[in-house]
C-alpha cells in the first residue's frame, strides 16, 4: 500500500486541464439504463454521444462508465451534459477527498469505496454527476460493483426506482458504496482476533509486522471515510431541489451507516494500538524473566566460585599453622562438594520462599 497514490497535474497547469494518467489505461465500458414507471431499458454504448437521444425523453437515465476514463470520453460527457471542467479534472485525477459540490443545476459527488481481497486494501474513487433526470457514475474498475442495484431495478414488483426521482438512484449507489466498508472491517476484525491470540501465545517479529501493516490500512480507511461521512452530512442537510425530502430520509439512514463504520474503525485502531503495547509489554516481560533466571544462576554460582577459588589456591605447608589443613584430609574433596550442594540447596529454598522462582 503506497503512502501517496494521488494522480495530479504538474504545478502551474491550467485548471480544468484533462491529461491522461501515465499508467496503463483500462478499456472504458459505457452502460445505460433508461427507466420510468412503464419500462426499464438497458443498452451498451460505444460512445458517450450515443446517449444524446435519451436526454430528450421524460424518463430517467443512468449512465455507468467503467474503466479508466480517458480525456476524450470525459470531454464528450462534459459537452453533452454541460459538466464543469474542474469536476471533470477531479474525475481524472484520482485520489480525491470525498466531497459534495453544488452547481447551478447539478450535483457532483466523489465517494470512496474500500475493497479488500484478504491481502491488499484498495480504495476506489467513485465520481457521480446528478442532474434533473440523469445520473452519471464513473468507476475505474473493470467489473461493475453496482450490479446489485441494477438487479433491484429489473424486478417488476420493485417500484421505488420507478416512482421516485433520480435522487433515489443516487441514494442507492451511495448506500452500496458506504456499506462496502462493512465486509472490509469484518475481515479486519477477524485478523485482529487471530493476531491477538497469537500475540498472547507467541509474540514474535512477524506478528509485529502484521500489526504495523494493519495500522497503516486502518489509517488509510480513516483518511477517506471521515470526509465521506462529512459528505453525507452535507448531502443530508442540503436544500438543493435535486434532493427531495422523501429521499433525505434514506440519506439519513446512509449517514447513520457511515457513523457506525467510523465507530468500528476507531475501535479497531485502538485495538491495534493496544496490541502493539501488549507486544512491547510481552517482550519486556520475557526479557525480565530471562534476566531473572540468569540472575538466579549467577547468584548461585557466586558462593560456589568463592569456595572452589579458595580451595584452588593449594597453600599447603607441614610446619605452618596458617596452611590449609583440609587439603590433607581424607574426606576433604567430598566435604567441599557437600558444602557446595548445601549452599545451592539453601539458595534455591530461599529464592522459592521469596517467590523469585
Amino acid at each position: 500500500m503506497a503512502y501517496f497514490s494521488k494522480h495530479y497535474h504538474n504545478p502551474g497547469t491550467a485548471p480544468g486541464t484533462l491529461i491522461a494518467p501515465g499508467d496503463g489505461r483500462r478499456p472504458v465500458n459505457l452502460h445505460l439504463i433508461d427507466y420510468s414507471e412503464e419500462h426499464v431499458e438497458e443498452v451498451s454504448l460505444a460512445d458517450a454521444a450515443d446517449c444524446r437521444d435519451y436526454l430528450e425523453k421524460e424518463s430517467k437515465t443512468w449512465i455507468q462508465v467503467n474503466g479508466q476514463a480517458d480525456p476524450d470520453t470525459l470531454r464528450n460527457l462534459g459537452d453533452l451534459f454541460d459538466l464543469h471542467d474542474l469536476a471533470l479534472e477531479d474525475v481524472l485525477n484520482t485520489g480525491q477527498r470525498p466531497k459534495l459540490e453544488l452547481y447551478d443545476d447539478q450535483l457532483f459527488i466523489i465517494a470512496a469505496m474500500p475493497l479488500f481481497d484478504g491481502e491488499n486494501l484498495e480504495v476506489v474513487q467513485i465520481s457521480l454527476f446528478v442532474g434533473h433526470n440523469y445520473l452519471i457514475c464513473l468507476c475505474p474498475l473493470d467489473e461493475d460493483p453496482f450490479e446489485p442495484v441494477r438487479k433491484r431495478m429489473r424486478q417488476p414488483n420493485n417500484r421505488r426506482f420507478a416512482t421516485r426521482q433520480i435522487d433515489y438512484l443516487l441514494y442507492a449507489l451511495l448506500d452500496l458504496i458506504t456499506d462496502s466498508a462493512f465486509p472490509v472491517l469484518e475481515q479486519f476484525g477477524y485478523q485482529l482476533e487471530e493476531m491477538e491470540t497469537e500475540l498472547l501465545e507467541n509474540p514474535n517479529q512477524r506478528i509485529l509486522t502484521q500489526i504495523h501493516g494493519l495500522k497503516r490500512e486502518l489509517l488509510l480507511l480513516r483518511r477517506v471515510l471521515w470526509p465521506q461521512r462529512e459528505m453525507l452530512t452535507s448531502l443530508m442537510r442540503t436544500d438543493d431541489p435535486l434532493i427531495t425530502a422523501d429521499t433525505q430520509v434514506y440519506v439519513r439512514d446512509c449517514h447513520d451507516h457511515s457513523v457506525q463504520i467510523i465507530e468500528l474503525l476507531e475501535s479497531f485502531r485502538e485495538m491495534a494500538t493496544s496490541m502493539l503495547d501488549i507486544y512491547l509489554s510481552s517482550i519486556s516481560q520475557r526479557t525480565n524473566e530471562t534476566m531473572r533466571v540468569l540472575t538466579i544462576i549467577a547468584t548461585i554460582f557466586i558462593p560456589l566460585t568463592f569456595v572452589v577459588g579458595v580451595y584452588g589456591m593449594n597453600f599447603e605447608h607441614p610446619d605452618s599453622p596458617w596452611a590449609m589443613p583440609e587439603l590433607g584430609w581424607y574426606f576433604g574433596y567430598p566435604m567441599v562438594w557437600g558444602v557446595m550442594i548445601a549452599i545451592t540447596s539453601g539458595l534455591l529454598w530461599f529464592f522459592k520462599r521469596r517467590g523469585w522462582m
